[in-house]
């Protein structure tokens, strides 16, 4: 990674980062010399992340006690946070109908109270310092109307809003805010769907045109941009990363 994105001795901090993808972006974060820590809901798989992970808390990030806790115990540990990235969240793809409260108030929960929580604990520490970045993942659904993504969708489009107004709140304080909506990208959650519905892929893929699935670190890189030093002036912008899928 070159080293003029600026990230070394960066102090960064994942929410789902022993996940598909937020493993690829701790990766990518330790190989440009970032300081990082991780929170997640599993402990077996932060206990197979890469040893240069200095900063390890298992937490579920449903509640707001536990949100507010987990960032702010990370910081400590970290001693200070320049960067926070927010990739947790889950999906059940049925229609509408077919949702109990039960399901919905969960999917709201992990995906969005998270957010909100973590992600406003962590721009109060920014505002004080005077300088963060703070990234959200959103999706592709948050924009568009996806059948059977009712409450993921949801949760993702109340994300860019909730991003948009944190980035227009703490802008002054140096402290930008934005959010990266991935496509149809090669992680556990497409792997379990088109598991369970292989006669799928054709039709996913058809609908991008780039013609195929994206990669882990053609995300990964866009957001070590956006949390670098080099991103300073772009705040509250949803970055599509999508191969062309909401262009047609």
């Amino acid at each position: 990674m070159p080293d003029w994105l600026g990230l070394d001795a960066q102090r960064v901090l994942v929410a789902g980062g022993a996940g598909t993808l937020g493993a690829a972006l701790v990766g990518g974060f330790l190989d440009a010399g970032a300081t990082v820590g991780v929170i997640d809901v599993s402990a077996d798989a932060m206990a197979a992340l890469d040893p240069r992970v200095t900063v390890r808390l298992q937490a579920d990030l449903s509640g707001a006690a536990t949100s507010r806790a987990a960032v702010t115990g990370a910081r400590q540990e970290l001693g200070g946070l320049d960067a926070f990235v927010h990739c947790v969240g889950i999906n059940d793809r049925k229609p509408i109908e077919s949702y109990s409260a039960a399901e919905w108030d969960r999917i709201i929960a992990v995906n969005l109270t998270s957010a909100f929580h973590t992600g406003a604990e962590a721009a109060v520490g920014m505002r004080d310092q005077r300088h963060g970045r703070i990234v959200f993942f959103s999706s592709v659904a948050g924009r568009s109307g996806h059948k059977l993504h009712g409450p993921y969708a949801a949760t993702k489009g109340a994300i860019n809003q909730l991003m948009r107004v944190l980035a227009h709140e703490y802008a002054a304080h140096g402290v930008t805010a934005n959010a990266v909506a991935p496509g149809y990208m090669d992680t556990t959650l497409t792997r379990d769907y088109l598991a369970a519905n292989p006669d799928k892929r054709a039709a996913l893929v058809e609908l991008i045109p780039a013609g195929r699935f994206g990669h882990l670190q053609e995300v990964v890189d866009p957001v070590l941009f956006l949390c670098s030093p080099r991103a300073s002036f772009i705040t509250g912008q949803v970055l599509y990363v999508d191969g062309g899928r909401t262009i047609v």
